[in-house]
């Protein structure tokens, strides 16, 4: 049924629960530069927007000020060291990769998070093997919701967009593309 299809997956919220490990990094940062740290609940629906976003969220609700740019450089240096102390795959995402590897569907990741990040997490999580593509945020010139980064993984997967899906966790961006409407996450 998915032979010849390209079958792209967003990764944070979709594929790999990493909102543990995100919120432990904005915590470590926060509380380092004496803001109040924040419960998961709260910042686990920025989690797909980025680091960035998440930062001002955080500093929107305390009311507070701080230098983004650093905040964020200081995000990524403990992120990074800490990318899979809790992050794991959903359950049932294995399988279901597993499934579509063995009906030779073409297998990519479209996501926001930087693509170093997100090879060291799919590593980390020994599913890095699964894709022919792992576009992150600055991979291409553009990235989501802009459908060029979506049409971009696609082709560096080798695929065809008449024939490709994506898989995302994000109700709001719809991008018609091939086997028909996919959302994006």
């Amino acid at each position: 049924m998915f032979k010849d299809a390209t079958i792209v997956f967003d990764l944070d919220g979709t594929l790999v629960d990493t909102a543990p490990d995100l919120t432990n990094a904005l915590n470590d940062v926060l509380t380092r530069r004496g803001h109040a740290a924040v419960p998961a609940e709260t910042i686990r629906a920025c989690v797909g927007h980025g680091a960035r976003v998440m930062i001002e969220e955080a500093l929107r609700r305390a009311s507070a000020e701080d230098d983004v740019d650093r905040m964020l450089a200081e995000f990524l240096v403990y992120y990074e060291a800490n990318i899979a102390a809790e992050s794991r795959t959903f359950p049932g995402a294995v399988a279901a990769l597993d499934s579509l590897a063995a009906q030779r569907a073409t297998l990519a990741v479209c996501t926001n998070k930087r693509e170093h990040l997100s090879r060291r997490l799919l590593q980390e999580l020994q599913i890095e093997g699964y894709f022919a593509a792992i576009a992150g945020r600055d991979t291409f010139a553009v990235s989501k919701p802009d459908p060029g980064h979506l049409t971009g993984s696609i082709a560096l997967a080798g695929g065809d967009s008449s024939r490709a899906v994506m898989v995302g966790d994000s109700a709001g961006i719809r991008i018609s593309i091939g086997m028909g409407t996919s959302s994006g996450g």
